[in-house]
């Protein structure tokens, strides 16, 4: 099995809110992997005293855990039950209620000898090859068909949109949102590998159009996944007129996780 991680974060002087991992179970046959896109909060308050890399780090290690369990529950459990944990280790000292709560977008897969699991929430992604090379993006594409008008403020963004029917949803304090998740399975047989990327690695595909999924696996592949973060930070430092960044950030936190199963 080759399995390949990079992350680095959008600034060296800020913590990467990002996390990733690859677990195989001891003394089994298969093995899950995890990646988080920590939600950066918009100045001022957002109830709560730890970092979104606090959370994130909390998140992730609970679902790597949970994820090559031996009871092997389903994977909307597993992120229920990991938001739950997480939640409880602040529940006292912060405010789990405040639309901005520390947050993330998750992408989890977990395979075995018989099937490939996965679940995705909000606007990381997740790609499947197949053993004739053919590549399928498994995405949660909500947060994609929301007009970009109403995205113009935080403030309703938070309000309506944020965990909200008719939006978006991401991993906060409510476990209850495990069940919006995209969920399914393959069988193994037709699962030859696996890329996980959080958006500042999908910005290759869906800001500057440099190819499609399949164009974006093989490079992943081929040169491996630090090459697409590279590849990403060429193009953001040469986007000066911010033909394609508009008013995204110049460079966000980057991971790329690739699994051949």
């Amino acid at each position: 099995m080759r399995t390949e991680l990079a992350s680095e974060p959008g600034d060296p002087s800020r913590p990467n809110e990002d996390f990733a991992s690859v677990a195989l179970p001891a003394g089994g046959q298969g093995g899950a992997l995890v990646v988080l896109d920590g939600v950066t909060p918009p100045q001022g308050d957002y109830g709560c005293r730890h970092s979104v890399a606090w959370f994130s780090s909390r998140l992730g290690g609970a679902l790597t855990e949970l994820s090559v369990s031996p009871r092997l529950p389903p994977l909307t459990e597993v992120l229920g039950e990991a938001i739950s944990r997480t939640a409880e280790e602040h529940a006292q000292t912060c405010d789990l209620s405040h639309p901005r709560t520390p947050q993330a977008t998750v992408v989890l897969a977990r395979w075995s000898a018989e099937r490939v699991e996965y679940l995705v929430l909000s606007d990381s992604a997740l790609l499947s090859e197949a053993p004739n090379g053919m590549v399928t993006a498994l995405l949660d594409d909500r947060l994609a068909r929301v007009p970009r008008t109403s995205l113009a403020s935080a403030a309703h963004v938070d309000a309506t949109l944020r965990n909200k029917e008719g939006g978006f949803w991401t991993a906060a304090a409510d476990p209850a949102v495990a069940a919006r998740a995209v969920t399914g399975s393959l069988p193994r047989a037709q699962v030859r590998a696996l890329a996980a990327l959080t958006d500042g690695a999908t910005r290759w595909v869906e800001k500057f159009h440099e190819g499609d999924w399949a164009d974006c696996f093989t490079v992943v592949r081929k040169e491996g996944a630090r090459a697409l973060v590279d590849r990403v930070r060429v193009l953001e430092t040469a986007d000066v007129e911010r033909q394609f960044l508009g008013r995204s950030k110049r460079h966000d936190d980057a991971t790329v996780v690739y699994a051949e199963l």
